[in-house]
């Protein structure tokens, strides 16, 4: 029987074209798979799988979804043999930038004018956690941005809202309209009764005091749901 390991010869006796870092030179970023990129990443293979045959392995843990990448664990990563505690904090490292790049655009929105900007201005947040967080997003009477708040950390199923910390941000920073939001770490954006009743209790408690709640937007895996869009707010 022929030895498949000594037939094997690993990346560098691949066609030049076939290699990641040589392919992302001669063709540019955009040719490269997500296999491809992420073997740039492990940067080196096993005596009998290349960095890239590791790459898809390890994005088979989550069916080639990078958003599910980036919620797996250190501990998730080194599951896939080769994979050490070394690669898989420099693949966490790389999703984590990304993050960050995507959080930074968010930023860049000054004015709010739909659910969708909203759903941008936090995703990068709260999307990849796997337990609840609640948000604001306070804004002017124009719709401005103010500045974004956590709220409260909760668990897997749910986490607790105190109304006299929302609206204590609110006065501090003159606001004159809130954004509430929370992630569900399921990735299900339907609202429970619990999401309805205390978005319609914070929304009474804010008449009294003249500062709106236009929306509330529940984030899931790469998806939203909008209350004002559903016309439930």
């Amino acid at each position: 029987m022929e030895d498949s390991s000594a037939k094997f010869g690993g990346i560098k006796t691949w066609a030049e074209d076939d290699r990641p870092r040589e392919k992302f030179l001669l063709k540019g970023k955009l040719s490269l798979s997500n296999a491809e990129l992420l073997a740039i990443l492990i940067g080196t293979g096993t005596k009998n799988e290349s960095a890239v045959d590791l790459a898809r392995k390890t994005l088979q843990l989550t069916a080639d979804n990078l958003n599910e990448l980036a919620r797996l664990t250190i501990n998730d990563l080194t599951k896939v043999k080769g994979i050490g505690e070394a690669k898989a904090i420099t693949i966490a490292a790389a999703l984590e930038l990304g993050r960050r790049r995507k959080d930074e655009e968010a930023k860049q929105i000054e004015i709010i004018k739909t659910s969708k900007q909203c759903f941008d201005y936090f995703e990068p947040l709260i999307a990849d956690l796997p337990h609840e967080e609640f948000w604001i997003l306070l804004l002017a009477r124009n719709n401005k941005v103010i500045a974004r708040k956590k709220i409260s950390e909760g668990g897997i199923a749910g986490t607790v809202v105190d109304f006299k910390i929302i609206f204590k941000y609110a006065i501090e920073n003159l606001a004159s309209q809130i954004v509430l939001c929370h992630n569900h770490p399921s990735g299900n954006t339907r609202p429970s009764d619990a999401d309805i009743t205390i978005t319609k209790k914070i929304k009474e408690a804010g008449k009294i005091i003249d500062i709106g709640i236009i929306d509330h937007i529940i984030i899931g895996h790469n998806q939203f749901y909008s209350f004002a869009d559903e016309g439930i707010i």
